[in-house]
């Protein structure tokens, strides 16, 4: 590195004029905004120190891929004042970068796990070395034959007495056979004496079995002392290992505290203190928590906030270079409730989301009821609001028995939602999806132009649990998810695209859309997987049944507004 780190050099100065620029009247919500025009200059000149800068090296895959993991990385910018007054901003990275945590320029972690003389890197180094006596003592020669020895006689000792009880059991029909045979050839005399003569032959074989047991549990508790000379030794080191981590862990946590902008201080053990989870593994060394911990120990005034995805792709989520993101729900949101205490920012623009207008009627008869769902409308009440369709279809419809919504749709798509009015039509109807009978259609615009006219994406997803509601590709826990699509036009550096999904999993249409191995063109106004536009060009635009009362097959359309 050519250049020392220093804190001093974490302020830059904007090298463009912002003086027609109008400061924000609140800070930004962090989990859903439009990036404030300081953040986007901020940003765009971040990135061009990035492409330019000499200090330090790392392959963001910009130029080709590049196999393994870590290579994209997040950013954040925090616009602030300094305590000169003078506006600029801050930087950070999220993880570490260049196999380092303090590159200049950027602000420091909370704490660096990376430093050689830490106590992390110092007990890290000591845990390791127990690591390495389990391998050497799980792998040394004499265990492995002693463990080989112990597993050979386990056997050998369970056939053994398993073929000595089959003997038994044949030398015991055969004395049934013999005794049988006698009484009808002895005196009473000569039988009573045969029969003793039989019986003492059955306590025999009987004494000898118990012998023979004795034997091998003698011989396996020899084997087994031998043993556990070498498992105790391993198991010692396996609970001080236990033990260690488990103290290095907790004394990591006490190092992980932060600010807000009252001076206040609560770890992550405290914040997460109600989490079922725990301390999600990362917390507290995102871009986010990193710029407002240094605003708030330099005594700066945060204005601004916004995050940026610069190089390749993860191979499981889904993040656009150059494109802006909100922080993560499941690491950051529980911290930066705590940080952003006492800065009045913007609202939460989905937090209550409602329209004014009656829900449109696509077909409705005695049984059932198509409605065309707008889009920004929940399906189903969330939690922090009721308004809904169900909440809708309950109030106009209080006779309906059941669930009455048979399916959903995701809040920002619009189109086609099939609701029925009794219990036995739902159950007929949901039973129709689970086969598979029921058709779907949707029509999409993609923010770009793809190649292929037509095809199946097969990605299984699971959701990210780090990050709700968003989805993950995930070839080891997702569930199976494949999507038909036919292109209908390109238009205008876009494509208008046919959906025909043939499961139904969460968000499947807006991955299959935006992921590297699926489309890798996200749906137009997709704020979660691509760049946020008016609204989500995605729609459900044809449904086709099998009424439950009738037996006629329904079709029902409706065009998309885009």
């Amino acid at each position: 590195m050519s250049q020392a780190y220093s804190i001093k050099n974490c302020f830059t100065c904007f090298n463009i004029d912002i003086s027609t620029i109008e400061l924000p009247k609140r800070f930004t919500y962090p989990f859903y905004y439009e990036p404030h025009p300081l953040c986007i200059a901020a940003a765009e000149q971040l990135q061009q120190h990035l492409l330019s800068q000499t200090d330090w090296e790392h392959n963001f895959g910009i130029d080709e891929y590049v196999e393994g993991t870590n290579i994209g990385k997040m950013f954040g910018v925090l616009v602030v004042k300094n305590n000169n007054n003078e506006l600029g901003y801050i930087s950070a990275f999220s993880g570490k970068m260049a196999e380092s945590n303090l590159l200049p320029g950027f602000v420091p972690p909370i704490y660096d796990l990376l430093n050689k003389d830490g106590f992390f890197k110092i007990e890290e180094d000591k845990i390791s070395a127990i690591n390495h006596q389990i391998e050497t003592l799980s792998n040394a020669e004499d265990y492995l034959n002693c463990l080989s020895k112990n597993k050979e006689e386990v056997q050998n000792s369970e056939t053994e007495l398993k073929e000595f009880r089959q003997w038994m059991k044949k030398e015991k029909d055969a004395r049934k056979i013999r005794r049988n045979s006698a009484q009808n050839k002895m005196n009473a005399q000569e039988l009573e004496a045969f029969i003793e003569e039989l019986k003492q032959e059955s306590l025999k074989h009987q004494y000898d079995y118990k012998q023979l047991k004795k034997s091998w549990v003698d011989r396996l508790h020899n084997n087994k002392l031998e043993l556990d000379i070498f498992t105790n030794k391993i198991e010692r080191l396996k609970e001080e290992r236990k033990t260690r981590s488990a103290a290095l862990q907790q004394k990591l946590f006490d190092q992980y505290q932060f600010l807000n902008i009252h001076g206040e201080s609560k770890g992550v053990s405290e914040i997460f203190a109600n989490s079922p989870q725990g301390v999600p593994a990362g917390a507290g060394d995102c871009a986010a928590p990193k710029l407002f911990q240094f605003a708030f120990q330099q005594g700066m005034t945060p204005i601004a906030m916004a995050e940026f995805w610069w190089g390749q792709s993860p191979k499981s989520e889904i993040r656009k270079h150059k494109n802006f993101y909100p922080s993560c729900k499941g690491k950051c949101q529980p911290i930066l409730g705590h940080m952003l205490k006492g800065i009045e920012m913007d609202e939460n623009p989905i937090q209550s989301p409602s329209i004014q207008n009656e829900l449109e009627v696509i077909f409705e008869d005695d049984y059932l009821v198509v409605i065309n769902k707008p889009a920004e409308f929940l399906s189903v009440p969330g939690k922090e609001t009721e308004d809904s369709v169900l909440y809708r279809l309950q109030q106009k419809y209080p006779e309906a028995t059941g669930p009455i919504l048979v399916h959903r749709l995701d809040m920002s798509t619009s189109g086609l939602l099939l609701a029925a009015k009794t219990k036995d039509v739902h159950k007929n109807l949901q039973q129709q999806f689970l086969e598979r009978t029921v058709q779907k259609r949707y029509v999409a615009v993609l923010d770009g132009i793809i190649k292929e006219n037509e095809g199946i994406i097969d990605l299984p997803l699971r959701v990210d649990l780090e990050d709700r509601p968003r989805q993950l590709v995930c070839y080891e826990y997702g569930k199976p998810a494949k999507t038909k699509y036919k292109v209908v036009e390109h238009k205008d550096g876009k494509t208008r695209i046919q959906f025909y999904p043939i499961t139904g999993r969460t968000h499947q249409l807006r991955v299959h859309a935006a992921h590297p191995k699926g489309l890798n063109t996200a749906i137009l106004g997709d704020d979660l997987y691509g760049v946020k536009a008016n609204r989500l060009h995605l729609h459900a635009e044809f449904l086709e049944f099998t009424h439950p009362i009738t037996d006629k097959r329904i079709k029902v359309k409706v065009e998309a507004s885009f």
